[in-house]
């Protein structure tokens, strides 16, 4: 079950919304303030944080600013009493899903929720796909990275052959190798 951390510092909004997360199929822990999000028991744990933007002490801009300082990813959906456009450009410019005024609607609170988490992990599959990649071009020899270049220009193996010295290995040669290392997994 995917976990949606509230925080808000109104009491009647936090359980009011917390049931209508939980009636939307979601864990959910609460918060009444963002130093208590940040003090929470299991920091590890990974969920999709809703958040009011306007609480004593720290308010959800600077927890949103904490929180990729220290490089934790967590999809934010931002909520708030009294709209302003520039505290909204600033949370979305800062990588917020999205920015939704109260009082919201359950069907657009559960809709921003499912949206955000969707679009995180899609973000976390190409973060990853692109790492794999890039840890398998670190690998390649100087040769095969020749070769990779000019089979992303559409040569074929027969005239990489004619242009290559007969003291290189050929192109298919070459391909064979990086293929056979490519399918080696990274040290985890």
């Amino acid at each position: 079950m995917k976990l949606v951390f509230l925080v808000d510092d109104d009491p009647a909004v936090t359980r009011l919304l917390g049931r209508v997360l939980r009636e939307a199929g979601w864990e959910v822990e609460t918060f009444d303030s963002a130093e208590a999000f940040l003090a929470r028991s299991r920091p590890e744990r990974y969920g999709c944080l809703v958040l009011d933007v306007s609480m004593p002490g720290l308010d959800g801009l600077e927890l949103q600013r904490r929180l990729r300082e220290t490089g934790q990813s967590l999809p934010i959906v931002f909520l708030t009493g009294a709209a302003d456009i520039r505290m909204s450009v600033q949370a979305i410019k800062a990588g917020a899903a999205d920015f939704l005024t109260k009082p919201v609607t359950s069907d657009a609170l559960a809709h921003a929720v499912r949206t955000a988490f969707d679009n995180d992990a899609a973000d976390r599959v190409a973060r990853a796909e692109r790492a794999m990649l890039e840890w398998h071009l670190a690998i390649l020899t100087g040769r095969e990275r020749e070769e990779l270049v000019v089979a992303r220009e559409g040569s074929t193996s027969r005239s990489q052959a004619t242009s290559a010295s007969s003291s290189r290995p050929s192109g298919a040669t070459a391909r064979a190798s990086w293929s056979a290392r490519r399918r080696a997994r990274p040290p985890s």
